[in-house]
């Protein structure tokens, strides 16, 4: 039996035994584990360009609202 079984095994006698609490929270976390993350399909390009805009705001290079609103009013 590999490791993997025998925890797979502990844990079915755990939740055997286990209160209605116990059980609530330990669906609660299988649940989050499954839900969908929207991060996951976004492109290599996306992600890096989302990184680099953090990076950037991180270390204050970031340009004020007003000032881009002044820049692209035109198209607006």
């Amino acid at each position: 039996m590999t490791a993997t079984e025998k925890l797979r095994l502990s844990v079915k006698k755990q939740i055997d035994n286990a209160d209605e609490r116990s059980l609530k929270m330990i669906r609660a976390m299988l649940e989050v584990d499954n839900e969908y993350d929207w991060w996951d399909d976004l492109s290599d390009d996306a992600k890096s360009s989302i990184e680099r805009g953090l990076k950037d705001a991180e270390e204050g290079k970031l340009t004020p609202h007003n000032e881009v609103m002044k820049k692209y009013k035109k198209w607006l």
